[in-house]
């Protein structure tokens, strides 16, 4: 997340605390890993954690993966500078869950292996279909892991007291080393446990914060909401919809595309998929995300509590002041909760938000790091250089191979590692929010289509696997670089230059329809049917878990 210079300056009086918490938390995590990489390095373990973890190991996993720091940061901060229409981003980020639930779990669970891949070929021809999904998996991962690895290097530059480049530097280059060891060393065990440490951690910062907050308004939650659109400056206006998103026709379209992109992405992003392959059972991986709701849901419940409380307590415009996009609320309103700039307390909960912060983003980066050297291994590694059939049965050969693949997998994890701080490095000046939403928007334009088509339409064939595929990455790809995030105004990534011709930042309204119909269309004009058979076994396989692994 980008950080202010007023950010930089309530933190640079106090380095020394964020520093030794930065520290402590590094060291821990440095010895999550170190005990895990003592166990026998098998594709099993390595990319599914040897499926012993519990549900509610897992639900905590589940939600250190998906609660960023653009939830943390990103959506209170949102809520204190447009109130209502920042508050639509928690009901959307939560509501996706639902869909995971009721329509992904427990099936991709029972058909699948370690990655998306595995369950898009489970009837399908191996090679084409696997090409695909891995490279759809690693291109959402690459823009996922960009974005949150930009806010690592704003957010700890400025919090060690650093205002230029340098700092930022070096701190996207830590936390890229950092999580190349984790994974290349720890796999899915370690980096599991990381992601409950940071659960516990984001949770108890949470709940500590919205608990002052509600005690700074004796409890009054109307008390609360009055005085934030009194410090707003927009009034009752700040209560209602309308304020980001009601200005004209292409932000209400704008709006209804990230909405669809956020419900519909979550089921697609693969370090979410790879999760329910960590737990015994598809009973297990349905508990999880039971788990993951609840822990999920009070997350953004309590951050509507704190965008509203930095509104009342700091001011929407001072908030805007230190941070134009609002990524700064979380911690001024610490801060302000502590007594203010200079008081001990205030230097205090300063800290801990953004020790708080870092720890959200390096777990974050580690899922993500592993799901795409999972996909580089797994799939495109195995597709391109020594295709197998699965199909849920072993081949004899399969136990070595699979060692080749663990190993390929932490090489990839480098390689990742190395091409995330490039981009990274080169992005930093940049508004990199739109990444995020535009990593959900490739999931849901690309893999979730391929994914219900494959679980339940009969007639799916792998020329409509295929096109599904890159008719919704191509499309949402294309979009964003003819859209106005990129150039044609101040704050693009090429403020030079205008060639948008696509009038919205997300391109989920256009690419995910295209996603589907592709799919549709590859599957009618496809030259060779659909296999009823091997419909038969996935459907069974997936309803019952019969032949899962």
């Amino acid at each position: 997340m980008t950080a202010g210079r007023y950010l930089a300056d309530s933190a640079g009086e106090h380095q020394g605390l964020a520093v030794v918490l930065f520290t402590v938390f590094v060291s821990v995590t440095l010895a999550i890993t170190a005990w895990a990489g003592r166990r026998r390095s098998s594709s099993e373990e390595f990319f599914a954690g040897g499926r012993m973890f519990s549900p509610m190991e897992n639900g905590f996993a589940i939600a250190g993966d998906y609660m960023s720091a653009a939830s943390f940061l990103g959506i209170s901060g949102l809520i204190a500078l447009f109130g209502y229409d920042g508050l639509l981003y928690s009901v959307g980020f939560l509501v996706a869950w639902l869909v995971v639930l009721m329509l992904v779990a427990e099936l991709v669970r029972n058909c699948g292996r370690y990655t998306l891949a595995d369950v898009l070929s489970a009837r399908m021809r191996q090679r084409p279909v696997r090409i695909a999904a891995g490279t759809s998996s690693v291109v959402v991962s690459v823009l996922y892991l960009v974005a949150q690895m930009v806010g690592a290097g704003s957010l700890v530059g400025l919090l060690i007291g650093g205002q230029g480049t340098a700092p930022r530097t070096w701190a996207v280059i830590g936390v890229g080393a950092l999580m190349v060891f984790y994974v290349s060393f720890g796999g899915m065990r370690a980096t599991t446990w990381i992601q409950i440490v940071k659960t516990v951690l984001l949770i108890s910062g949470t709940v500590m914060l919205t608990v002052m907050v509600l005690v700074r308004f004796h409890g009054n939650v109307d008390d609360l909401l009055h005085a934030a659109a009194t410090g707003s400056g927009h009034g009752d206006a700040f209560l209602a919809p309308g304020l980001k998103y009601g200005g004209s026709w292409s932000s209400r379209l704008d709006f209804i595309s990230l909405g669809l992109a956020l419900v519909l992405g979550t089921a697609g992003l693969p370090h979410i998929l790879s999760r329910f392959y960590t737990v015994p059972t598809a009973r297990s991986a349905r508990r999880s995300v039971v788990w993951a709701i609840g822990l999920i849901g009070a997350f953004y419940l309590m951050t509507i509590v704190l965008g509203f409380g930095a509104a009342a307590v700091v001011g929407s415009d001072t908030v805007r002041s230190s941070n134009a996009a609002g990524n700064t609320a979380v911690p001024l309103l610490a801060e302000a909760l502590g007594g203010g700039s200079g008081s001990t307390w205030g230097t205090v909960l300063f800290a801990v938000v953004g020790a708080v912060a870092f720890a959200t983003i390096l777990a974050v980066v580690a899922g993500i790091t592993l799901a795409s050297s999972a996909s580089v291994a797994h799939d495109l590694y195995t597709a391109l250089r020594r295709p197998v059939a699965r199909h849920g049965r072993r081949d004899p050969a399969e136990e070595a191979m699979e060692q080749d693949e663990v190993r390929v997998a932490r090489f990839a994890a480098v390689g990742i590692g190395a091409v995330a701080i490039a981009l990274s490095l080169l992005a930093q000046d940049q508004n990199i929010a739109f990444l995020v939403g535009l990593a959900f928007a490739v999931a849901a334009s690309a893999n979730l289509p391929a994914l219900l088509y494959s679980l339940f339409w009969r007639r799916f064939t792998t020329r409509g696997s295929v096109w599904a595929i890159y008719g919704g990455l191509v499309p949402a790809l294309v979009l964003v670089v003819l859209s106005p995030v990129v150039s044609g105004r101040p704050d693009a990534l090429f403020p030079g230059v205008d060639f948008h011709l696509f009038p919205l930042e997300n391109p989920g309204l256009v690419s995910i329809p295209l996603g589907f119909l592709a799919g549709w269309l590859g599957t009618v004009l496809s030259p060779e049917p659909a296999d009823p058979g091997r419909y038969a076994e996935t459907e069974v396989r997936s309803l019952t878990g019969a032949g899962a692994v």
